[in-house]
């Protein structure tokens, strides 16, 4: 046999299977890649028609409903799935009908469920709203001073939440509730305070008013509380036509039924 026919055959012969190699490796790679697209595809299609159920679910005020609905995907890692359910099992909590041991449970269970939104994204306003009423509720159960330290912890998430949406009207309105407890707070809890921590959290009802202000600026009458507050913080700032303006609005509401 001639030699230099054999080298060439041989030569064509590895470089054949070199190109087979590399387009079967290659097809693996497309194939892998585009299961993955389709996965993924799939997640996010499945995650949308469940945030929208979850939000028609809401928005019609089935509270039980949503929360047996989403407590089928609590294994979930996705926030705006965790978010929702720290709502509600929060929601669910503050039925009249919950009892007073399912309360609590479902407190700290809302609070699990923000803080692992809150370990997988930092970076989302409804994660650090929520994070931040669950905190809140929680102190209820912690005692005096947990519920004082708590409270540098509400703020700053509470404005970390509108900074990352400014757009968000209960964000502001809760902002203004946390400087109303604190401008609110007798002599003798100040002194209380300070004997606890060398810089309790203060605060002013002018400072309230701008939050409830902005609020109602981003969202005009969202919220009937809102309009209350306004109304309250005007009283206390002996703001009478401004008072009276509020609270006529905040009794006109329409009742949500």
């Amino acid at each position: 046999p001639n030699p230099s026919l054999i080298l060439r055959n041989s030569f064509s012969l590895r470089r054949g299977l070199s190109f087979s190699a590399i387009s079967y490796l290659g097809y693996e790679v497309y194939r892998k890649f585009c299961s993955n697209a389709v996965v993924f595809a799939s997640d996010k299609v499945i995650s949308d028609q469940i945030l929208d159920q979850a939000d028609y679910l809401y928005e019609a005020g089935e509270t039980e409903k949503l929360y047996h609905f989403l407590q089928e995907y609590k294994q979930s890692i996705n926030v705006d799935v965790l978010w929702r359910l720290a709502r509600a099992s929060r929601d669910m909590a503050m039925l009249s009908t919950t009892s007073a041991e399912d309360r609590k449970r479902l407190i700290y269970e809302a609070l699990d469920f923000a803080q692992k939104a809150l370990s997988i994204d930092t970076e989302h306003y409804a994660v650090h709203k929520w994070y931040a009423i669950c905190i809140s509720d929680v102190g209820d159960y912690e005692g005096t001073n947990t519920k004082i330290a708590d409270s540098y912890v509400i703020k700053g998430h509470l404005q970390k939440a509108i900074e990352l949406n400014p757009y968000d009207a209960t964000s502001y309105h809760l902002m203004g509730l946390w400087c109303w407890s604190f401008a609110s707070l007798s002599w003798f809890q100040r002194k209380m305070g300070a004997m606890l921590f060398s810089t309790p959290p203060t605060s002013t009802y002018e400072e309230a008013l701008q939050y409830f202000l902005k609020a109602e600026q981003v969202a005009p009458n969202f919220y009937s509380q809102n309009l209350l507050s306004l109304g309250k913080t005007y009283l206390q700032l002996k703001d009478r036509v401004n008072a009276r303006f509020w609270l006529t609005k905040a009794k006109d509401y329409p009742a949500h039924t």
